[in-house]
C-alpha cells in the first residue's frame, strides 16, 4: 500500500505544485481494506460473508465444516454481461487506413486481452483507467490501471477534460513510484523515493493527461456505480438462507430418537447419564416393559429452497440477467426466438455499456495518433466498432445477413456483421484480389471466341427466295 510522507491527511484546497497535487489525488484514491471497491472486488471473487448471521454456538460448530462453502451469484452477474464487451474495430468515415492504423497500436499493447479487463474492472468497481503514452522508440503505448491506483481531477464545469491525474503504484520489492500528469508537465517520482517533492518534472508533448477513465453508468451528478451495488444485499440474504439449509441438514443428519417410560439413570454428582450410545451399527434395547421407542420426523428443507429461489428471481430481475443463467426452479435453456426475447434486457444493458465504454476507447485511439503526431488526434468522427452482443444461432445470423445483401448492403459489412474481424476481412480483401487474377489468368488459357466482325450478314425483310439464294452461293 503506497503510503504518503508526512501526514495522511488529504490537502485540501487549490493545489498548486506538484505535491500539493499528489496530496490532494491520494484523498482521492477508493482502495485501501474495507473500502466499497475492495468489498464489490471480494464479492465477485466469492470472499462473501459465511455464518455471518448464525448463533456463536453454530458458527464454533461449523465454521470448520462450511469454510470452503461458496455461492457466488455476483461473479456470474459481471461476467454475463463482460463477456458480451468486445472491441471489434476502429474507423473514421471516409479513411479507410484507420482500422489498419488503429490495430498496430491495439496488438502493440495486447489489448485484445487486456481491454477485457478494463471493462471487467469497471463493471465490479465503477471505474478503471487507461494510459497513454510513448515507449523509448516513440510508439504509442496503451495502459490499463486499476481503480485502486489512480486518481483524476476533472476540470471545473467538464464531464470529460481532466486537470491533473496521479498514478501510485508499487512494485514487488515494495519500493513505491508515483507519478502526476497536468496539462503542462508530468512529475515522477522516481522507485524507491518516499518524498514526493523530490520529483522530476518535464513538459507535456501532448498538452492533455494522457489518462482516460472508464466509467460505469455513468451520470450528470453522480460518481461511478458498481454493477454489484444492488446485487450485494441480495447475495447476502442468498447466503443467509442457504447456510441455514446446511446447519438444519448437518443438525438433522440422523433422525432424533427419543424413549418414554425408562428409569433416568444419574451420577455421583447428579447429572443424567445417557442411557445409549446411539449410532447407525447400535440396537436400542430396555429391560422395562413400558418403555417405548420412537423417532421425530425429517426435516423438510423445501422451504428453503423456494425462498432461495425467489431471492434468485430478485437478483435476476436487478441485474437484467436472464433467469435461465441461475437456473431457477430447474428451468431449461430457451431456444431459438424464445432466447433472444428472454435476453433482450441483458443485450439492451450492455449496448448501454458500448456506448460509454466506446466513447473512452475513442480517445485512446486519438491519444495514441497524438503520441505519433498524426492529425487524426482530433478525429472526433472516430467510431469503435463491437462485436455482436446478441446470441443466435448460425443458421438465424446468417439468414438475416442474406436478406440484408438483398438491400444491397456492401459485402464488407456483412462480413464484420458476420462475426469476421477486421484482420479477416483484410485478408478477405487480398484473396479476392488473387481470386481475380487466377480467373483472368484461366481465361487466357481458354478457346478464344472467333471474331463475328467480317462476317456477312444475311439480308433482311421479305426479299423473296431469288435473293436468299443468292446470298447462300456468296457464301
Amino acid at each position: 500500500m503506497i503510503v504518503p510522507p508526512g501526514s495522511h491527511t488529504a490537502f485540501i484546497g487549490k493545489p498548486e505544485t506538484p505535491e500539493q497535487w499528489l496530496m490532494y489525488l491520494y484523498g482521492k484514491v477508493p482502495g485501501g481494506p474495507g473500502s466499497l471497491a475492495q468489498k464489490y472486488s471480494d464479492y465477485y471473487e466469492g470472499e462473501q460473508q459465511k455464518l455471518a448471521f448464525s448463533q456463536m454456538r453454530y458458527k464454533q460448530a461449523f465454521a470448520s465444516v462450511f469454510e470452503q462453502w461458496r455461492d457466488n451469484f455476483c461473479g456470474m452477474i459481471v461476467d454475463a454481461t463482460n463477456e458480451r464487451l468486445n472491441v471489434d474495430s476502429f474507423r473514421i468515415p471516409g479513411d479507410a487506413g484507420t482500422d489498419k492504423d488503429s490495430r498496430i497500436f491495439w496488438q502493440r499493447s495486447s489489448m485484445d486481452a487486456y481491454s477485457n479487463a478494463v471493462h471487467l474492472e469497471a463493471l465490479i468497481q465503477g471505474q478503471a483507467y487507461v494510459i497513454v503514452w510513448a515507449d523509448k522508440d516513440g510508439e504509442p503505448t496503451i495502459t490499463p490501471v486499476s481503480s485502486d491506483r489512480m486518481a483524476v481531477c476533472y476540470k471545473a464545469g467538464s464531464l470529460w477534460e481532466l486537470e491533473a491525474a496521479a498514478r501510485f503504484e508499487m512494485d514487488s520489492w515494495g519500493r513505491q513510484q508515483v507519478t502526476l500528469w497536468t496539462e503542462d508537465y508530468v512529475y515522477e517520482v522516481a522507485y524507491g523515493t518516499t518524498e514526493w517533492d523530490r520529483g522530476e518534472r518535464k513538459p507535456n508533448p501532448l498538452g492533455v493527461v494522457p489518462v482516460i477513465p472508464f466509467e460505469n453508468r455513468s451520470r450528470l451528478g453522480g460518481s461511478p456505480y458498481s454493477d454489484l451495488a444492488n446485487c450485494i444485499p441480495i447475495q447476502d440474504a442468498v447466503n443467509k438462507t442457504v447456510m441455514d439449509a446446511l446447519t438444519a441438514s448437518e443438525a438433522a443428519a440422523y433422525p432424533q430418537r427419543y424413549v418414554t417410560g425408562l428409569e433416568i439413570q444419574e451420577d455421583e454428582n447428579g447429572r443424567p447419564i445417557a442411557p445409549f450410545n446411539v449410532g447407525i451399527d447400535k440396537l436400542l434395547q430396555a429391560e422395562d416393559p413400558s418403555a417405548t421407542f420412537g423417532a421425530f420426523p425429517t426435516v423438510d428443507l423445501k422451504n428453503y429452497v423456494v425462498l432461495v429461489d425467489m431471492l434468485v428471481q430478485h437478483l435476476a430481475s436487478v441485474s437484467r440477467v436472464p433467469s435461465h443463467y441461475f437456473l431457477v426452479n430447474a428451468a431449461s435453456t430457451p431456444s431459438g426466438e424464445a432466447i433472444i426475447s428472454a435476453e433482450a434486457g441483458l443485450v439492451a444493458k450492455v449496448r448501454e455499456r458500448m456506448l460509454h465504454f466506446g466513447e473512452s476507447w475513442e480517445r485512446v485511439i486519438r491519444l495514441c495518433f497524438a503520441v505519433k503526431g498524426d492529425k487524426r488526434r482530433h478525429a472526433f468522427s472516430m467510431e469503435t466498432r463491437w462485436k455482436d452482443p446478441e446470441y443466435r444461432t448460425e443458421a438465424q445470423h446468417i439468414d438475416a445477413l442474406l436478406k440484408l445483401k438483398q438491400l444491397n448492403v456492401p459485402e464488407e459489412v456483412l462480413w464484420s456483421e458476420a462475426g469476421f474481424t477486421a484482420a479477416q476481412i483484410e485478408s478477405f480483401r487480398e484473396m479476392r484480389k488473387e481470386d481475380a487474377k487466377a480467373a483472368a489468368e484461366v481465361q487466357k488459357l481458354m478457346p478464344q471466341p472467333e471474331n463475328q466482325a467480317t462476317a456477312t450478314k444475311p439480308p433482311q425483310g421479305n426479299a423473296g427466295n431469288a435473293n436468299r439464294k443468292i446470298n447462300e452461293v456468296k457464301n
